[in-house]
C-alpha cells in the first residue's frame, strides 16, 4: 500500500459525542491513555540504554524540526513532541475506511468539532478487522491501512512514536511538520483539504528545513526534493484514474456493467502505474495497488495526494512561501462552500490576471 505520511484524529472530542458507539469511544480513550502515559520525556529517553546513538539523534532532531516549523513556517506553537513513547515500534493506529462499490463517495462518521471523518482509527489490529467485518457485510468496499502518527488537534501533548525515530529523516521531518500543520489549521468535515495543506507543508517544509540544516547537497535534503517530485507525478497519475472512475459511476449504465467496467479501469490503471514507476526517484509509492484496488482504497490515497498540485500552485502565488500559504487558507476557510473548489477558483482568476 502506498505509505501515508500521517492521520489526523481528534480521538479526545469522541468522548463528548453522544451519536458514537460506546465500544469505539471506549477503544478510543483507552488507547490514547495508554499512549501517553506509557510516554517518557525526552531527556529521559535520552539516557535510555535501549536506544541507539541514531535514534538518539533523531529524539535531538525533533526539537530542532519543531522549532523551525514554529519560527520559520507560521506553525502553531504547542507542547508536543517533549515525550516518546518507546514501548512499541510499531506504528500507532490502524486505518479503516469504506466505500460505496459504484460511487466515489467515502463512507463518513460524525465527531463533534471535527464533523464528518473518512476513516476510523484503532489502536489494534483485531478492532480494526472486527470493523472492517461489519463493514463489508453492508456490500461496501473496505480499506484496512496504517498511519505513522496522529494528531490529537492540540488538546493532548502528543509524543513521538518509537516508529518515527526508526525511519528515515526526511519522513521524521515530513511527519512532524505534517502533524503541526493540523493543530495550526484544521477544518471541520474537509478531510481533502486538510490532509492535502498537512502534505504540502510536511513535504516542502521537510525540504527547507534539511536544507537550512544539512546543506542543498546532502543526501536527505536531495531526497526530500525527490519525494516532491514524485508527489507531483503520483498526484497527476492518481486524479487521472479518479476521473476515469467517476465519468463510468456517473455514466446512465446499469450498476453490474459499472463494476464490469470498473474493473477494467483498475487493470488499465496498474498497468500505467507500472509505466510510470520507473521515472519515481523514491520508494514512496511504489507499492500502489499491491492489497489490489477498490473505491475505499483510492479514496484513503486520494485523501492526502490527490489536490498536491492545487496546494502547490497557492504556494506558487504566495511567494513559495508557507506562512502567506497558510494565511491565505485561513482566510479562505471563512468563505461559505467547500474551500478547495474555492482555492480552484481563486486560482483561475489569479492565473488570468497575471
Amino acid at each position: 500500500m502506498v505509505k501515508k505520511p500521517t492521520l489526523a484524529i481528534c480521538l479526545i472530542l469522541i468522548l463528548f459525542c453522544t451519536g458514537c458507539r460506546l465500544s469505539y469511544i471506549f477503544h478510543a480513550a483507552a488507547g490514547q491513555f495508554r499512549l501517553l502515559s506509557g510516554s517518557i520525556p525526552v531527556e529521559e529517553a535520552l539516557a535510555h540504554a535501549s536506544l541507539t546513538r541514531e535514534q538518539k539523534d533523531k529524539l535531538r532532531l525533533v526539537a530542532r524540526i519543531k522549532d523551525f516549523g514554529e519560527r520559520e513556517l507560521g506553525l502553531q506553537e504547542t507542547d508536543n513532541y517533549q515525550n516518546v513513547y518507546l514501548e512499541s515500534r510499531q506504528r500507532p493506529i490502524y486505518i479503516v475506511s469504506a466505500c460505496p462499490k459504484d460511487r466515489l463517495t467515502p463512507v463518513t462518521w460524525w465527531f463533534p468539532v471535527v464533523g464528518d471523518m473518512p476513516y476510523l482509527g484503532f489502536f489494534d489490529l483485531e478492532s480494526a478487522t472486527a470493523e472492517k467485518e461489519k463493514l463489508l457485510k453492508k456490500d461496501l468496499d473496505v480499506n484496512v491501512g496504517m498511519a505513522d502518527a496522529y494528531s490529537t488537534l492540540g488538546w493532548f501533548r502528543d509524543p513521538v512514536t518509537l516508529n518515527l525515530i526508526d525511519g528515515p529523516i526526511v519522513d521524521l521531518a515530513e511527519t512532524i511538520l505534517h502533524e503541526m500543520t493540523h493543530t495550526t489549521l484544521y477544518l471541520k468535515g474537509q478531510g481533502e483539504f486538510n490532509e492535502g495543506l498537512a502534505v504540502l507543508v510536511g513535504k516542502v517544509g521537510a525540504t527547507l528545513f534539511l536544507e537550512a540544516t544539512y546543506g542543498p547537497s546532502h543526501l536527505s535534503t536531495v531526497e526530500a526534493k525527490e519525494s516532491i517530485e514524485d508527489e507531483r507525478l503520483f498526484s497527476t497519475f492518481l486524479n487521472s484514474l479518479l476521473q476515469n472512475l467517476e465519468r463510468l459511476y456517473n455514466s446512465p449504465i446499469e450498476y453490474q456493467e459499472k463494476m464490469s467496467g470498473r474493473e477494467k479501469v483498475f487493470s488499465a490503471s496498474i498497468e500505467e502505474f507500472e509505466h510510470i514507476k520507473p521515472a519515481l526517484k523514491t520508494a514512496r509509492f511504489t507499492g500502489f495497488g499491491s492489497p489490489g484496488l477498490n473505491n475505499a482504497y483510492l479514496m484513503s490515497v486520494g485523501l492526502y495526494h490527490r489536490h498536491f498540485h492545487l496546494f502547490e500552485a497557492v504556494l506558487k502565488m504566495k511567494n513559495n512561501s508557507i506562512r502567506e500559504t497558510l494565511s491565505f487558507f485561513r482566510e479562505l476557510s471563512e468563505k461559505e462552500g467547500d474551500i478547495l473548489r474555492n482555492a480552484g477558483t481563486w486560482l483561475s482568476r489569479n492565473s488570468q490576471d497575471r
